[in-house]
């Protein structure tokens, strides 16, 4: 799948979330602490004309402050703008061109990237003569819109998907399995990668024509035959100063739509952090295949509980997805590594695996007939049969005849006894019932 990234750049309320919200349909927040403050990173997905692509909105860009929380947000903008295929330039119409929208403009034309200026609050006819103004900003054309009444956007989507791609891999890529280290800086993620590649570099060729923000490798040793989907040291880092938790978000969102499987990387010296969940919601909300690393083991004071005491602790902050491989390695010291290869593997198996409807109603049919639903408002569910899509991921499709009274409880149940009977330990697994 191509890896397109756009992203929402503009001063302070100009509107910037809620065209977000407008394009992805619900709030979605990375939340990553500073010191002094707490900001929110709005990342999520979208697509328009058959094109998915991702969304990235920023705070709002102000130039030459003092203020602690104006300079975290004009870093976090920066790394949008280097990060980004295609940027969207939000102005307020109904305030005119202001200073900051000049000196905004000048930074996003030397980005060398694709701007697309949008004049939002323009969600009045008589006011769509407001956005004239704009052209002088040299940016091109000007798209008028209204964020929040969805007015516009759809010529202003026109515009940004022309600039991304929708080329389907190659049929090589399509065939192996496509892996993904990610996490935080300083988990061992490099040295891992270094491990992958340096010690038989002569099996280790780079593709003709990959892009240059998810490099795929060809691994074949040990066994093992995948592309590496790199992470590391993939782009010149911006000469501006960076924040460095929010640079390996960015770089984790290519990373991760780049793969089937994503090996997630934290250091057991200091847990499983909030920065490592971020990660991990972003690889389940991708539907990927996921393996957890405690790396640094080795750097751990344990006793024969320890191992059992970090393990517990990490399934208590990934629930309800809990069926998910956690190793316990060193890179420093070469342990579990081939491990860790291994299950990556079969997470992968697990992923594309297809259970035929016979099969499925056979297993899940008497679990639901000795455990059916809950009634709900007096509604009696039967569900009839189920299915599964045919989708790159496990999707389940259960029929039956009041699907909205369906309890979320219920539906965990139901996604407890797939994983029981089948194997999709690794995988997130999507559940909808529908009407017969």
């Amino acid at each position: 799948m191509a890896s397109n990234i756009l992203a929402i750049v503009g001063r302070p309320n100009v509107g910037k979330s809620t065209l977000f919200n407008r394009l992805i349909g619900a709030r979605q927040a990375i939340v990553d602490p500073t010191t002094g403050v707490t900001r929110d990173r709005n990342y999520g997905q979208s697509d328009w004309n058959g094109i998915n692509f991702s969304v990235i909105d920023t705070g709002g860009y102000v130039e030459n402050s003092d203020d602690i929380f104006e300079e975290e947000i004009r870093k976090q903008a920066r790394l949008a703008i280097d990060e980004a295929d295609v940027i969207v330039f939000l102005t307020n119409g109904r305030d005119g061109i202001t200073p900051l929208d000049e000196d905004l403009a000048n930074i996003l034309r030397k980005s060398g990237k694709p701007v697309i200026l949008a004049v939002n609050k323009i969600d009045d006819p008589v006011l769509v003569n407001l956005g004239a103004e704009f052209y002088s900003l040299g940016m091109g054309e000007v798209y008028p819109i209204s964020a929040m009444t969805g007015s516009g956007t759809g010529e202003l989507l026109d515009a940004v998907v022309a600039h991304f791609s929708s080329q389907p891999e190659t049929e090589e890529n399509e065939i192996l399995p496509r892996i993904a280290v990610v996490g935080r800086p300083n988990v061992g993620k490099s040295s891992f990668i270094n491990m992958l590649t340096g010690t038989e570099r002569n099996i280790v060729t780079p593709i003709p024509g990959t892009t240059r923000d998810a490099i795929h490798t060809p691994f074949k040793a040990f066994g093992f035959d995948f592309l590496l989907v790199d992470t590391a040291g993939l782009r010149k880092k911006s000469k501006v100063e960076e924040n460095i938790e929010f640079y390996s978000v960015m770089r984790s969102v290519r990373a991760i739509e780049n793969s089937d499987v994503c090996i997630l990387m934290a250091d057991a010296n200091v847990g499983f952090q909030q920065q490592d969940m971020n990660i991990f919601s972003l690889i389940q909300r991708n539907h990927k295949g996921m393996v957890i690393l405690m790396n640094k083991w080795d750097l751990v004071n344990k006793d024969s509980k320890t191992l059992r005491i970090y393990e517990e602790e990490v399934h208590r902050k990934i629930e309800p997805f809990t069926d998910v491989p956690v190793l316990f390695t060193s890179v420093h010291e070469k342990k579990r590594l081939l491990k860790a290869l291994e299950w990556a593997i079969k997470v992968y198996e697990n992923r594309k695996q297809r259970i035929t409807t016979s099969r499925l109603n056979e297993v899940m049919l008497p679990i639901i007939g000795q455990n059916p639903p809950p009634v709900v408002k007096g509604k009696v569910v039967k569900i009839k049969y189920a299915t599964q899509l045919p989708k790159p991921y496990p999707v389940f499709l259960f029929f039956c005849n009041h699907p909205q009274y369906i309890r979320e409880d219920y539906k965990r149940f139901i996604e407890n006894k797939l994983r029981e009977n089948f194997s999709f330990t690794g995988v997130p697994i999507e559940i909808y019932f529908r009407e017969k």
